[in-house]
């Protein structure tokens, strides 16, 4: 779930990128990095840490060109503890190439021994992109051999990729000399949306929002399996490269992941929230009488849309229970079990008032691991509260995601193999609803706006299993999870991410 921007202009691009990066730096704080094309030359910036801290004055002087592309790295493949696998990566040959990429390879380590023994090339770190890099270099080589580049030879070898690459990958690369390449996987599972500022510059982003913060108009979505080319003239050629293309993105997106004031795929994120809230009100009823609940509070921030309609159909006061200390980032996507569970406090504190000596139901947007829960629960008890019960939005998490989301092993889900009733032991409170899932499917597909086809499908494969590449196993999720850091590693690493280490500290 990282997020990506490209930019194609006849001015400088490097102030654009950077506020468009802020405005997805919600999609990744791990890391962030820019490059920049001018004179068939790029400049390059990536470092750890979020985008405000990486870009400073001098960094954005040494970023000039009219074209260029950046990404927000949220890590779910490779090293997260590695600043060299931050992106973008860059490839010398053909051209020169540069790529930025949202997503998870499901097939990246055949492909790694593939590009090594028959393409005969050396990949460097454990990223999934920097493979997907070197099949687009391999391909794009294939199809301009001794030739001049043409918009009909970049499709051809987006073509190429999608023959070889498997599972998700919304893309935005740079042809030194020749332009700006995006592309989505065949089945959209995530996002990518294109827009036009008055000037004629064309922005690509992972969601709307970009565009819109920085004054682009929002022209439509890239379609799966579609590839978009920006020549140095800045004219768009776009050709569909997908056999057989199928809408199916990510519901996760509408859940958590993307901004409230995101459309993506048609979908108003903020609308499919609130339904959401409506399907969940009447879970709520048939397990817990809203005579039995004295107020509605919900878990900032994601959750407030769906919290906020619930209280509202079930005739219960809504109330901010927790404020959240926004200088500290999203607990979800820090790596780490360790640190996720010291920062639950730190992020945020209860007003007692509304807790003490009242039913409370705590309304969340997903229940993943338990950590957040539990931890919260506790501090509503803390609080005075007499009875704790919570309800979640989106149903219970029992499978691992391999599309690029940060829940890939079955053991850190709480949901995996145990009833309702032993999660609602396990986060110690009085009552545990759930969302369904097929409510949850028609909720976020009632979203969409108007003059948008209804997506027909998605992909809820943490919530029903159903892996909609249709080339997942057990066997290919213990692989994917070969590479990832042990629970121990990642405690070791986070020990001191949210305090000072300092000498004398105890």
């Amino acid at each position: 779930m990282c997020g990506i921007v490209g930019v194609a202009s006849n001015a400088p691009v490097n102030q654009l990128i950077y506020d468009a990066l802020l405005l997805l730096q919600h999609r990744g704080q791990d890391a962030a990095g820019i490059v920049t094309q001018m004179d068939r030359k790029f400049h390059m910036h990536k470092a750890k840490g979020m985008v405000r801290d990486v870009f400073r004055t001098r960094n954005m002087r040494s970023l000039p060109g009219n074209c260029g592309l950046g990404q927000v790295r949220y890590p779910t493949a490779g090293n997260a503890f590695s600043e060299e696998e931050a992106q973008p990566f860059y490839v010398n040959a053909p051209f020169g190439l540069v790529l930025v990429h949202n997503g998870n390879l499901t097939n990246a380590k055949a492909l790694k021994a593939e590009l090594f023994s028959t393409d005969h090339r050396h990949i460097n770190t454990e990223s999934d992109s920097e493979v997907l890099l070197n099949v687009l270099a391999h391909e794009l080589e294939k199809t301009t051999r001794g030739l001049p580049l043409t918009p009909s030879d970049v499709f051809k070898a987006v073509q190429g990729v999608h023959r070889r690459v498997k599972g998700s990958y919304a893309v935005i690369a740079l042809i030194a000399g020749h332009g700006l390449l995006a592309f989505r996987d065949p089945f959209g599972i995530r996002p990518l949306c294109i827009g036009k500022g008055k000037d004629g510059t064309y922005m690509l982003a992972s969601e709307s929002v970009a565009l819109e913060g920085t004054l682009h108009q929002f022209e439509r979505n890239i379609e799966p399996g579609e590839a978009v080319f920006i020549d140095m003239q800045t004219q768009l050629h776009s050709q569909q490269c997908a056999d057989a293309p199928q809408l199916s993105p990510c519901i996760f997106e509408y859940v958590y992941l993307a901004r409230p004031d995101s459309t993506m795929d048609g979908i108003s994120v903020y609308q499919a929230r609130l339904n959401l809230g409506e399907t969940l009100a009447k879970r709520v009823i048939s397990t817990v009488p809203p005579s039995d609940i004295d107020v509605v509070i919900p878990i900032p921030e994601s959750s407030r849309p769906s919290a906020a309609q619930l209280a509202q159909l079930l005739g219960l006061p809504y109330r901010e229970g927790f404020v959240k200390n926004r200088y500290v980032g999203r607990t979800f996507i820090m790596p780490g079990q360790a640190v996720r569970k010291k920062s639950v406090r730190q992020k945020l504190n209860v007003i007692a008032s509304e807790f003490k000596g009242r039913n409370v139901l705590l309304v969340d947007d997903s229940i993943v691991r338990g950590t957040t829960s539990r931890e919260i629960v506790q501090m509503a008890r803390e609080a005075g509260a007499r009875k704790v019960y919570m309800a979640s939005a989106a149903p219970p998490v029992r499978y691992p995601n391999v599309y690029g989301i940060d829940m890939p092993t079955s053991d850190e889900l709480v949901a995996h193999n145990r009833t309702v009733d032993e999660i609602r032991q396990i986060i110690d409170c009085d009552a545990l609803i759930y969302q369904d899932v097929d409510a949850m499917k028609l909720a976020v597909a009632n979203a969409v706006l108007p003059g948008y086809p209804k997506v027909q499908g998605f992909d809820a494969s943490c919530f029903d299993g159903v892996y909609v590449t249709g080339d997942v196993s057990a066997a290919d999720i213990e692989r994917l999870n070969e590479n990832r850091p042990s629970q121990q590693d990642e405690s070791e690493a986070d020990a001191d991410r949210s305090r000072l280490a300092l000498p004398n500290a105890t």
